[in-house]
């Protein structure tokens, strides 16, 4: 059982017959579910065929349509042919192309509108970018490769060559702005670190945030200090990208670090950021666990540690209420109590847990000494259904960053390498490509209300 298949040309004054691509050839019957379909390998090669004669017959009408003169008008007369390589996402063609040449003022003309040094096009780009800044580029390479009759650009430096081309274009791309405004948005800004390349510099450190929206719209952005990427134009234009306005009220949040609120500030988000929940939770966990693993070999120290495990609950509760100023009297409790386990004995990996909880308490109360004028009242924000913290933006930096760029990959990283990826990153993730491909959640919701998909 075979057959042929054929990829005819249809218009009002076509005369060919068609151009065959491939003949198949397959067993009859449903014998082996091997013969089911076709192959990967034939499949590739009827793309490949496709791709040459759709691009043959486009540049044999490019020739016999003869353009007038940009300049005086005048007619054009061929002058020379000329072959360009191209690749495309299926498969590299040649197309011998012809120039021409006016009569009147010799002036050369090609009749397109093509970029200079154009060898690929828009699509293998940006897919190629895509794929790029989902895995490292030998992977996407190899994957481009083996699904796609792509013959060339398959080279690891060519797709990261690509790739930084692409997020050089992003960086300075406008977004598009929704055509409703939102009266309420909420931005997160954090820091990460990656490994560096320079020498001298251990570590890059990497701005990441969101932009968030009552009804679910959210915007991802990040760059790296010190970079060509401005930072607080990112903020600013992703914030206009959801719809801010003059009316539009900003609730920013940070983990403290004076240098992200300086940003923020500059950005235009005047209104002071609130210090997230997050990173104070993650101290008083330490708390816990330490006054948890307090020794109760004595009477007295038994008595003592359920003290201190009832004063670090109210400690929270104080904090989650935004009463700094109670807060370090309770610190001040459980610190005078504490001289009950002097002498405790430690263990072999972890040490006394009395002065594991003297060094937690002593980090607790220097991070509220620093940061108490930005304590809010999370319990009320909470009723309220208001956001507490920057735990999205820590997921955020976790799939933006880390998983590219940090964890398990023995990778080190220049600066504008790094940050040209990030932007194509972000770029893949806010739905900018237009695919799915690698997108965690809804760049823009519906009009209903809906929570965006978990990072």
């Amino acid at each position: 059982m075979g057959w042929i298949l054929r990829l005819v040309e249809t218009g009002p004054d076509i005369t060919a017959d068609g151009v065959d691509l491939i003949e198949i050839d397959r067993p009859t019957g449903l014998a082996e579910i091997a013969n089911l379909g076709l192959t990967l390998s034939e499949a590739k090669q009827v793309l490949a065929r496709m791709q040459r004669a759709l691009v043959a017959a486009q540049a044999h009408d490019h020739a016999v349509q003869r353009p007038g003169c940009s300049s005086c008008n005048g007619i054009c007369h061929i002058k020379d042919w000329r072959p360009h390589q191209i690749a495309t996402l299926f498969g590299g063609v040649t197309v011998r192309l012809p120039r021409w040449l006016c009569t009147g003022c010799r002036r050369i003309e090609t009749g397109m509108s093509w970029p200079s040094h154009c060898r690929s096009t828009p699509e293998l780009d940006q897919l190629q970018a895509h794929l790029s800044a989902l895995m490292s580029y030998r992977v996407a390479a190899g994957v481009l490769g083996h699904l796609l009759p792509v013959e060339a650009s398959t080279s690891p430096e060519t797709f990261r060559h690509h790739t930084l081309k692409i997020g050089e274009q992003l960086r300075d791309a406008a977004l598009a702005k929704p055509a409703t405004a939102e009266p309420a948005i909420s931005i997160s800004l954090d820091s990460t670190f990656i490994r560096s390349r320079h020498d001298g510099e251990r570590h890059l450190e990497v701005r990441v945030g969101n932009v968030e929206t009552p009804c679910g719209g959210r915007q991802v952005f990040g760059a790296v200090a010190k970079s060509d990427t401005d930072i607080t134009t990112l903020i600013s234009r992703n914030l206009e990208a959801v719809g801010r306005t003059d009316d539009s009220d900003l609730t920013a949040f940070t983990d403290g670090c004076s240098g992200l609120r300086s940003i923020l500030a500059a950005a235009g988000v005047t209104k002071p950021p609130v210090l997230d929940w997050f990173h104070i939770a993650m101290r008083l966990q330490h708390a816990k666990l330490a006054a948890s693993s307090l020794s109760t070999d004595e009477p007295g120290r038994m008595q003592a540690k359920a003290f201190i495990i009832e004063q670090v609950e109210r400690l929270r509760w104080r904090i989650w209420n935004g009463n700094a100023k109670n807060a370090q009297i309770t610190i001040e409790r459980i610190r005078k109590v504490m001289h009950v386990f002097r002498g405790e004995s430690s263990h072999r990996t972890t040490g006394a847990p009395a002065r594991k909880l003297w060094h937690a308490l002593h980090e607790v109360d220097k991070y509220l000494i620093g940061q108490s004028g930005w304590l809010v009242n999370y319990a009320k924000r909470r009723r309220a259904s208001l956001r507490v913290g920057t735990s999205i933006t820590e997921g955020t930096a976790n799939f933006l960053v880390n998983r590219r760029m940090n964890k398990s990959q023995q990778m080190r990283w220049s600066r504008r390498g790094a940050d040209l990826l990030l932007q194509v990153r972000c770029a893949v993730y806010n739905g900018m490509f237009g695919a799915g491909l690698g997108r965690v959640f809804n760049p823009i919701s519906p009009p209903c209300p809906q929570l965006a998909k978990a990072a």
